[in-house]
Order: structure tokens, then C-alpha cells, then sequence
């Protein structure tokens, strides 16, 4: 599947559009980008979570870099074959990431179904 960053970045920002207004105002102190491609051996990441999940956060957190959400667009269109697999896989995984800040880890994503 081939698609433009631009579009890509769209599909990403249409995603965020889905999630609920109530969850959104919730997140703190976190930023989503989108890059083509992960640093590292696991090419096949489609999104990455990194920083400190709200349920770790204590009295002492402060002074940092915000927490990066990565939805990485050439792993993504690796997996699909359609644009509408790739709007498909980009919800699922802004959603995921999502989920990391707010403390939910894969296995209870994976059974909650968004794995």
C-alpha cells in the first residue's frame, strides 16, 4: 500500500477526532507525531508509546519532556492493502498508544480487542 505522509498525517488526525472529547482533555502532558519509519531492529512497530503512564506519575513528577505518542506510517501500510485497512489500523493504533498513557498495558489491551 502507498500513501502520502500528508494523507497519513490526516488518517492520524481523523483518529483523534474519534476519541472521545471527555478521555482527550484527560491525557496530560503528551504529544503525537507521526514518522515513517521506527529507530531499531523492530521495523514492524506501527506505534509507540514513551514517557511516564498517568497511573505512574507521583508527587515528585514535574520539569519533564512531554511524553511522545509515535504512530509510524511505512510499518502501517506494510499491513495493509487498502486505504480503509489503513484508517482501520491507524484508530486502533491511536487508541492503543492512548491506552499506555493512561496505564493499560498489551495484555489488557489484546483482550479488550484493541491489540
Amino acid at each position: 500500500m502507498e500513501m502520502s505522509a500528508e494523507r497519513f498525517e490526516e488518517l492520524v488526525s481523523e483518529a483523534l477526532d474519534e476519541v472521545p472529547a471527555a478521555l482527550l482533555s484527560m491525557m496530560d502532558n503528551v504529544v503525537i507525531v507521526v514518522e515513517d519509519a521506527p529507530e531499531g531492529p523492530d521495523q514492524n512497530l506501527l506505534g509507540l508509546y514513551e514517557g511516564y503512564a498517568l497511573t505512574e506519575r507521583g508527587w515528585d513528577y514535574g520539569a519533564v519532556l512531554p511524553d511522545k505518542i509515535t504512530v509510524y506510517r511505512l510499518p502501517t501500510l506494510r499491513v495493509c492493502d487498502t486505504e480503509e485497512q489503513v484508517v482501520e489500523e491507524v484508530a486502533v493504533t491511536v487508541v492503543h498508544e492512548i491506552a499506555h498513557h493512561f496505564g493499560i498495558d498489551d495484555e489488557r489491551l489484546h483482550a479488550l480487542g484493541w491489540g
